[in-house]
């Protein structure tokens, strides 16, 4: 495989996927429609370093837009197709649902139906770790993941489903990845490490809904990008893998360890814990260790040491971002 369309390529994931597949000698088509959901300073960041590779192209398209979508299909004969873009986020989801299930179900159907359509060899398709709400945990993939709890998980649920109807009716080789509460160097802003960092060492006050001692499967956004990239590199049929730190930790944990790495000590404030949130999760990774070969080389304190590091080197952009 020599050249792969990376959608969402300004977002998180889709930064760093892209970083490693050019390092790897990919060529890279990187599409986003550089949306305003958080700061676009914090996409431009992203992009600005893509763009220092020669086999990186960019263009600014919309997955829901599936005219501009087939000019570049038309144009460049993809070897694989790695969907990262989405409208993430479970709060948010709930006000305003509509754009979830245009962006994260249509848009991966225009997706599957031009990969169909030119020949595409390879699809992974992104899901979440949020539509294992209500199940036992260590979560494994075969579990019946039919109650979603936001809006979210449920655009989610659908873009696993169309895309397993694409495998069936098409043979397309597609892995559906569930990423597990990724974070890391340049994360999105609306998640808890980097607020939790930026607000620390501002000296504000830090917002925990619930009482801290809800848990996270963190996973370090390097191993995220390994795994992608591993997905992308397997053939699967159609396969759903769990992509995960495989150690919960509590909220209060990951705080301690930003006040050690800061030097400072935080304000905590505690609120109502949201109906959308999940108390915990925990992947069970041992089918991304037989399938890909994969598991997480990252533990959670070096990942946040290595996120505080990036925080303090890029404090003039962080201080403008608004969480």
């Amino acid at each position: 495989m020599k050249l792969i369309l990376v959608t969402g390529s300004a977002g998180f994931i889709g930064f760093k996927t892209s970083q490693q597949l050019l390092e790897k000698g990919y060529r890279v088509i990187g599409i986003d429609n550089m949306n305003n959901y958080y700061d676009v300073k914090l996409k431009e960041y992203r992009l600005k370093e893509l763009k220092k590779y020669k086999k990186f192209k960019f263009f600014k398209v919309d997955i829901e837009n599936l005219e501009a979508l087939e000019i570049l299909f038309k144009e460049y004969p993809f070897d694989g197709v790695i969907n990262l873009a989405a409208r993430a986020g479970v709060r948010y989801s709930i006000e305003n649902p509509f754009v979830y299930i245009t962006t994260n179900t249509l848009g991966t159907t225009n997706l599957l139906e031009l990969s169909k359509k030119y020949n595409v060899k390879k699809f992974v398709l992104a899901s979440t770790s949020s539509l294992y709400a209500g199940q036992k945990m260590p979560f494994k993939e075969d579990l019946p993941v039919n109650t979603p709890i936001s809006p979210y998980a449920a655009s989610k649920k659908g873009a696993e489903a169309v895309a397993y109807t694409y495998h069936y009716l098409y043979n397309l080789d597609i892995t559906v990845l569930r990423y597990f509460t990724v974070y890391g160097p340049a994360g999105r802003p609306d998640m808890s490490i980097f607020r939790f960092i930026k607000w620390i060492d501002e000296g504000k006050p830090v917002v925990i809904y619930g009482d801290g001692t809800q848990e996270r499967d963190f996973t370090y956004v390097d191993d995220i990008a390994k795994g992608t990239i591993k997905a992308l590199e397997t053939e699967t049929g159609y396969e759903i893998i769990n992509l995960g730190g495989n150690k919960p930790y509590r909220l209060k944990r990951v705080i301690e360890l930003i006040e050690m790495y800061l030097g400072k000590k935080a304000e905590i404030i505690y609120k109502n814990f949201h109906k959308a949130d999940m108390k915990a999760t925990w992947a069970d990774i041992e089918k991304a260790k037989t399938l890909l070969n994969w598991k997480p080389e990252i533990p959670l304190k070096e990942g946040i040491e290595k996120t505080v590091k990036w925080h303090k080197e890029n404090k003039g952009l962080v201080g403008t971002i608004l969480v």
